[in-house]
């Protein structure tokens, strides 16, 4: 789970320092070695010896003697970062409940300038292999921390709301650092889990906003029923970062695959059939 507001508060301005300097360094170390840590930290051993055992008893760091003594930040004290500079931004004012979790995020409600949408990216619970096939914008090199995949995976759905916002029926995105994207409270349910009074108006809408988004440059990448949110009439395609542009090498598969997956809800659930060629030819049109 993500930071607790109230371990943010608590946190001193060297643990802050402490933290910063572990995701400095981890961009060369997986785990960064003791020695470099005190060479660097600007506070005196003993000083930094607390630091160090009151972030990993807070799980905002751990520690590792194989191969040697080193730290590691995780998840918790990237949120941590995260919600500091986005408090400091005056993005951010408060945390609230958690509203939900997927399989790489978890969203919690907050207050900003109105009621808003915290998205916590957690890249890394399936194999790096098979993300990094989805995830064009995932470096090729070796070492690379799920924390900044999960960095970068915030940075591409900030970019895909961005782009769509306001000509696709989006959330409105806000602000985004480091693995967080901040972005409008949108009303209701997933689709999956409630049944449409006006199902043919519905998946009219959703299909001009595929288009829509189509034309701004974006394929969803991973559009079902269960990435839709619906209020009576209203709807709205949630959760971006596996968008692509139009001229990638898979786009016609993969549009085809997110046409594909909406025709088969609304023909399963309400017996409306749609020909998967002819509604292409209107999105790419």
């Amino acid at each position: 789970m993500p930071i607790s507001a109230e371990i943010v508060r608590s946190l001193h301005p060297y643990d802050i320092r402490i933290l910063l300097l572990l995701e400095r360094l981890m961009k060369q170390y997986r785990w960064v070695p003791d020695d470099i840590l005190r060479k660097e930290a600007g506070v005196s051993a003993k000083e930094l010896d607390y630091r160090l055992g009151r972030l990993t008893s807070m799980d905002l760091a751990r520690s590792s003697s194989v191969p040697y003594r080193g730290y590691q930040l995780v998840f918790a004290g990237y949120d941590a970062l995260a919600l500091l500079e986005l408090v400091r931004r005056g993005t951010v004012q408060a945390l609230g409940p958690p509203l939900g979790e997927g399989k790489e995020s978890v969203v919690f409600a907050g207050l900003g300038l109105g009621d808003v949408v915290l998205k916590f990216h957690r890249l890394g619970q399936r194999s790096f292999s098979a993300v990094r096939k989805a995830r064009t914008y995932l470096p090729e090199y070796r070492h690379f921390p799920w924390i900044f995949a999960s960095s970068r995976s915030a940075r591409a759905e900030y970019e895909a709301l961005t782009r769509c916002s306001p000509h696709v029926r989006v959330p409105l995105p806000i602000d985004q650092n480091r693995n967080v994207v901040v972005m409008s409270l949108i009303p209701g349910v997933t689709m999956n889990a409630c049944r449409l009074e006006h199902p043919v108006d519905v998946l009219a809408m959703i299909l001009e906003d595929v288009g829509v988004a189509y034309g701004l440059g974006v394929i969803h990448g991973d559009l079902s029923e269960f990435n839709v949110m619906v209020d009576a009439d209203s709807c709205w395609i949630i959760d971006w970062p596996q968008w692509i542009s139009p001229d990638h090498p898979n786009a016609g598969e993969i549009l085809a695959r997110d046409v594909r997956n909406i025709l088969d809800h609304f023909s399963r659930k309400y017996g409306i059939s749609r020909d998967l060629s002819e509604v292409l030819a209107e999105v790419t049109g």
